[in-house]
């Protein structure tokens, strides 16, 4: 973690403050009622217009991105500030970049949200898993874990591990240049951990426990020094706790 934050020095204070902020917001949202009242389920039969509940779960979604998803992109955060600061309107072009990445995972979170709902419906048809919910959540974990041993998940990893070729790779100048950049990056890392974040959905936004154990997983992975040593055994571990929620023992806790 050390590491991480002092190759992200060059990064401006608000990229950080953005982070610290995300996190206060989750932890201070557990002292109320909010993190139900946020789970897509409650925003989609809460009575809400269609569109009202989709805004309010995507800026729920998006600080739920910044606290789990920025910590890990901070070093080619620190690699564009550093060269953008030569061009004229270093600050616009730095948000640009972010507003880039945002997008990315803004459709990725709206998509599933109307995933969820076809899931939901398709579940509560079929008796047999509507009385045994937490199969659902095994399939959930099972996707994950498979997932991670695959050949996307590898060079989707690759490219988030080294932010200084990506930027080589992809750098243009201006604000266009700056939001493919963000974008590009997004989908990479999107392409790396959509599958853990699909667990994050299932988990529903603002589970402390859950925010905090696959930000600890995606940091180590994208920036720790064993991290794509990590990926397989990281799988095995989310296959056997799928197993181990399937079996639905009485002694297991509630894990969403």
């Amino acid at each position: 973690m050390t590491s991480v934050v002092a190759r992200a020095l060059p990064a401006r204070v608000e990229v950080l403050a953005a982070i610290a902020i995300a996190w206060v917001l989750v932890l201070a949202s557990q002292l109320t009622d909010a993190p139900a009242a946020l789970r897509h389920d409650a925003l989609a039969e809460g009575g809400l217009p269609p569109l009202a509940a989709l805004g309010l779960f995507l800026v729920a979604w998006q600080a739920m991105v910044a606290a789990m998803m920025l910590p890990s992109a901070l070093p080619l955060i620190g690699l564009f500030d550093r060269v953008s600061a030569r061009q004229p309107g270093a600050t616009p072009l730095r948000w640009t970049f972010l507003f880039g990445y945002g997008v990315v995972w803004a459709v990725f979170g709206a998509l599933g949200l109307g995933l969820d709902g076809v899931v939901h419906k398709a579940v509560e048809a079929f008796a047999p898993l509507a009385e045994r919910p937490w199969l659902v959540a095994s399939a959930v974990l099972a996707g994950a874990g498979l997932f991670q041993f695959t050949d996307l998940k590898r060079q989707c990893l690759r490219e988030c591990r080294n932010p200084a070729q990506y930027m080589v790779s992809h750098y243009r100048r201006g604000i266009a240049g700056a939001f493919r950049l963000g974008a590009g990056h997004g989908l990479f890392c999107l392409g790396c951990c959509w599958a853990l974040m699909l667990v994050m959905f299932a988990a529903g936004v603002a589970n402390l426990v859950w925010m905090a154990t696959l930000t600890l997983v995606t940091l180590f992975e994208r920036t720790g020094r064993d991290g794509e040593r990590g990926v397989v055994p990281i799988g095995i571990g989310l296959l056997a706790l799928s197993l181990l929620v399937a079996a639905n023992p009485p002694w297991l806790p509630a894990l969403w």
